[in-house]
């Protein structure tokens, strides 16, 4: 049984993922879960975040082929999550400025990409392929991130970055053809 606080917070991102799935001509009732993830009606397909008692959802049409994950984190994290998050070959992605990203953004980006790759619905649910966001691979791609796995260099998507108040809000916004 999940604490209320935790439950109120699944059922906010339920309703968001219904209502993003409105949003592109799909009605969809309950939605079961496997685990702690969901499980959609065939032909329908969206991705949950939620955070801080909010929550999210973006879903896509029913004929299109995206990749589909976002992640909402309200909290900024400590600069000692970096090790968490990130390999040595992408420190230099950290700073200030506007060619610099903070651990939030990189952790919040590795987040939607990982849904988007490995754990999302319509993922294909690669097994083994992501294990952590460490195994995730990101880099600068104009104002937004290219993140892929690290074992599959070919397998890389877009994803955009909005700060919204002291967190952010990453999204999917498509593949990238070719490696990193």
């Amino acid at each position: 049984m999940m604490p209320p606080r935790r439950r109120l917070e699944f059922l906010a991102g339920r309703r968001a993922a219904r209502r993003a799935l409105r949003a592109v001509g799909l009605e969809c009732g309950e939605i079961p879960r496997s685990g702690r993830l969901p499980v959609f009606p065939p032909g329908r397909a969206a991705s949950i975040s939620h955070s801080a008692g909010i929550a999210v959802a973006v879903a896509r049409a029913p004929d299109r082929d995206l990749p589909l994950g976002c992640d909402l984190e309200l909290r900024p994290l400590p600069r000692g999550a970096t090790r968490l998050v990130l390999r040595a070959d992408e420190e230099a992605l950290l700073g200030a400025g506007p060619a610099g990203w903070s651990v939030t953004e990189l952790f919040s980006a590795k987040e939607a990409a990982w849904k988007a790759l490995a754990g999302g619905p319509g993922a294909g649910r690669r097994a083994g392929a992501v294990g952590s966001l460490r195994d995730l691979r990101a880099g600068p791609d104009g104002d937004c991130l290219r993140v892929g796995p690290r074992a599959e260099p070919a397998r890389v998507v877009r994803v955009r970055v909005v700060r919204v108040g002291a967190g952010v809000f990453s999204c999917v916004v498509g593949r990238v053809d070719g490696p990193e």
